[in-house]
């Protein structure tokens, strides 16, 4: 459907949004939109379920069968194991309950609708079918959205799709028979978006959504036993056969001897207990507890103990999609400039790591083409580097252009020391179907300098290049005025912000 036909079935307005009488309605109607989370155990339940194995059985029933008899200081003993056992996986399972509640929390964010004709910050929650939205960089989609209108918008789908780079978006109409990964008229919740601006208006909300179907078959799958607690249960069973025919054949040869069926009896009890494993349960827990308390660290959370012993016993893990199993950080290695090859260590956004060329340390400073190149990958930047309140880095923006600022942080080379001096005038935001971005820098009344990044494939043939190119003293490239005299598939796009620019 185009933008128009949807906008007319939901009864929306581009231009006015919805009203307040019409959304609460409507909130009335479809719900809040937030995701139905799956209904957890009672905690009464949740410690009962500690108990449900066979060797806890066996010791119950041992415990039950010394009181009787009055054996009081057995039967304390073999309770108290049982219930420290059952409590220490109590607080683990609760523990991981806690912290699934709180991310699940957390998906909650804020969006910025139209509503009786202005733009209004709300909670996503608030929001609802026919409501129109406007995506910036770095916000995340608060609801599955039909595009009205993109500017150069790309939203990174990793947790919905698996693809580790951003998807372009546009507002076109698709064939119905399109596959969800390629549907780039839409916008999915939770996916984020790392470049460009558009409008859109919310088709699905809550579990309607595609991230809602998949919570909802998530929901629905069979819970699988774990190999350790299936060897666990086999050789409970065994031991529990075993143990139940050593105390018969034991009472029944008393029996045989003529002795008294009490004391064969306590005999064949004092014998099934003694054989019980009762310290078993205990040190499984314990040692999952500490496998389940190291993963913690490593901000991988459990929610059942047996996991823990599932996870380090994989030794193939079977993907489909290359990013599902990356950090998502793109880390440049190689630099070339001044025609020299630089290699440059360290991984990921920490900026950790150097700048060398044949395995000797490179002096940035000596270097004047590696400063410019450097100098251009800050300046013709949209992303930025944020740190939370652990100190672990994030990204806003594109992870690739991310990448491009942590090289420039390896050689001691920051956003401020170039852009203090050569502030941003205007730009050109990248697009597809150029495959580069430019930005235009400088101090008003004098020579300006542009800076361009992009593809080497986009870039070579429009001959951007410094024979071709106007130089001044300091080696940065003449004013935008000279683009209007070379001859390059760009240059339309150019002569528009030539003159704009002057």
């Amino acid at each position: 459907m185009s933008a128009a036909e949807v906008l007319g079935s939901l009864g929306g307005d581009a231009v006015a949004g919805l009203g307040d009488e019409e959304v609460g309605r409507r909130r009335c109607q479809f719900g809040a939109n937030r995701m139905s989370a799956a209904r957890g155990r009672p905690a009464w339940l949740l410690l009962l379920g500690q108990f449900h194995q066979a060797l806890i059985y066996i010791l119950l029933g041992a415990t039950v069968v010394s009181l009787v008899l009055g054996h009081w200081v057995d039967a304390a003993v073999i309770f108290g194991v049982v219930l420290v056992n059952g409590v220490l996986g109590f607080l683990q399972e609760a523990k991981a309950e806690k912290a699934i509640e709180v991310l699940t929390r957390m998906v909650l964010t804020e969006a910025t609708a139209r509503r009786g004709g202005e733009w209004r910050r709300v909670a996503s929650e608030d929001l609802v079918p026919g409501d129109v939205v406007v995506l910036h960089s770095g916000d995340r989609v608060p609801a599955d959205l039909r595009l009205l209108s993109v500017r150069n918008l790309q939203v990174e789908e990793a947790a919905l799709t698996g693809e580790s780079q951003p998807v372009v978006k546009q507002a076109a109409v698709l064939a119905a028979a399109t596959v969800l990964a390629d549907r780039s008229n839409l916008a999915f919740t939770g996916t984020l978006v790392t470049y460009g601006m558009g409008e859109g208006v919310v088709v699905a909300t809550a579990d309607c959504t595609e991230m809602g179907r998949i919570a909802g078959m998530i929901g629905q799958a069979q819970t699988l036993v774990t190999p350790l607690m299936g060897k666990i249960a086999s050789f409970s069973r065994l031991l529990l056969y075993v143990i139940l025919g050593l105390a018969a054949f034991t009472f029944g040869i008393g029996l045989l001897r003529g002795q008294a069926w009490e004391d064969l009896f306590m005999a064949s009890v004092a014998l099934a207990v003694g054989a019980i494993p009762e310290g078993l349960p205990t040190a499984l827990t314990i040692t999952l507890a500490i496998g389940v308390s190291r993963m913690a660290k490593r901000n991988t959370i459990i929610r059942k103990l047996p996991a823990v012993e599932t996870l380090g016993s994989t030794t193939v893990i079977c993907s489909d999609k290359t990013g599902t199993l990356t950090q998502n950080q793109m880390t440049v290695q190689e630099i070339y400039a001044g025609g020299r090859l630089y290699h440059v260590s360290g991984s990921g956004y920490e900026a950790e790591g150097r700048i060398h060329h044949e395995d000797e340390a490179v002096v940035v400073g000596d270097n004047p083409a590696l400063i410019e190149t450097l100098g251009a990958r800050l300046l013709c930047n949209d992303s930025r580097l944020v740190a939370d309140e652990s100190g672990r880095i994030g990204v806003e923006g594109n992870p690739t252009e991310a990448a491009l600022l942590v090289s420039a942080q390896k050689a001691g080379v920051f956003v401020s020391d170039f852009g203090r001096h050569l502030p941003r005038v205007e730009s050109i935001p990248f697009e597809s179907e150029y495959q580069c971005m430019a930005t235009l820098h400088g101090i008003p009344n004098q020579t300006k300098t542009i800076y361009i990044k992009g593809a080497v494939e986009a870039l070579v043939p429009r001959h951007l290049m410094t024979r071709r190119w106007p130089r001044l003293p300091s080696g940065r490239w003449s004013s935008p005025a000279s683009l209007r005299n070379k001859n390059c598939a760009w240059s339309g796009r150019c002569r528009q912000a030539a003159t704009s620019w002057r």
